[in-house]
């Protein structure tokens, strides 16, 4: 009777097997810069990672000769140029893309999409060309910009598929898990603020409204973590200073 309870749950295991998973090539484009190199060194250490491809216009054989000598066993190649762009996309499975130029004092999100919307743009095209059938997962800002440009040149080239297409608001997130966290006195650890959409800009926590009229507040945690309600007047500055959060860090520096 054992036996018979057993072999499903074997069969299942076996069904499940992650050895093919556990072999994935992944690019990273823009791997010198301040996200770049970081990313990079967390994708090293990473046991599902087996080639990691560093891709920059600058500096990255010494990037990828520095992450080369942790004792892990990804397999990290790097790629300098526009000429050695398409041999860093072959057969990737996973692409991050951290290029593009950061937010400096006195720019304007319009600023920073005049420059990186070009640099996203060719990044797409290549993928689009080398690995069409890649996770794509952008970082470079403004991110509600570039996502529907790479969207755009995918479906130029017919390999557009919007279940591979991600922008990354993480920085977003961990925003709101911080400022949630002190304002109700919880261990941001344990709290989770997945659906905020305070990355665009003029958006208004009343458009998040829950509650009866002129008592709104605003559902803040996710339901797998439980509800936690905040008055919208709390609420409401702690928005500002996540959409903010970049421009007064430089403000600050």
């Amino acid at each position: 009777m054992f036996s018979r309870a057993v072999r499903p749950t074997v069969s299942l295991a076996r069904s499940l097997s992650t050895s093919s998973q556990n072999n994935a090539k992944v690019a990273v484009l823009g791997a010198s810069g301040g996200i770049g190199q970081p990313l990079s060194l967390l994708l090293k250490n990473s046991p599902l990672v087996s080639h990691l491809s560093l891709y920059d216009i600058a500096h990255t054989p010494g990037v990828a000769a520095d992450l080369s000598h942790i004792e892990t066993r990804a397999q990290v190649t790097g790629h300098m140029g526009p000429d050695q762009l398409d041999a860093a996309l072959q057969g990737c499975e996973v692409v991050v893309i951290p290029a593009g130029v950061p937010r400096k004092p006195g720019m304007t999100r319009d600023d920073l999409f005049n420059t990186n919307a070009t640099i996203v743009a060719t990044l797409a095209d290549a993928c689009a060309r080398n690995c069409p059938e890649a996770m794509i997962c952008i970082i470079a800002n403004p991110v509600n910009s570039t996502i529907p440009i790479t969207s755009e040149i995918m479906k130029k080239h017919g390999v557009y598929n919007p279940n591979r297409v991600f922008g990354v608001t993480t920085l977003d997130i961990v925003r709101a898990n911080a400022f949630v966290a002190e304002l109700k006195g919880l261990d941001p650890a344990h709290h989770h603020s997945p659906h905020f959409p305070v990355h665009t800009k003029g958006r208004d926590p009343r458009s998040w409204h829950r509650g009866g009229k002129g008592q709104g507040r605003s559902r803040i945690c996710h339901p797998l973590h439980g509800l936690c309600w905040c008055p919208l007047h709390l609420l409401r500055p702690g928005c500002h200073e996540w959409k903010g959060g970049r421009a007064r860090i430089l403000w600050l520096r």
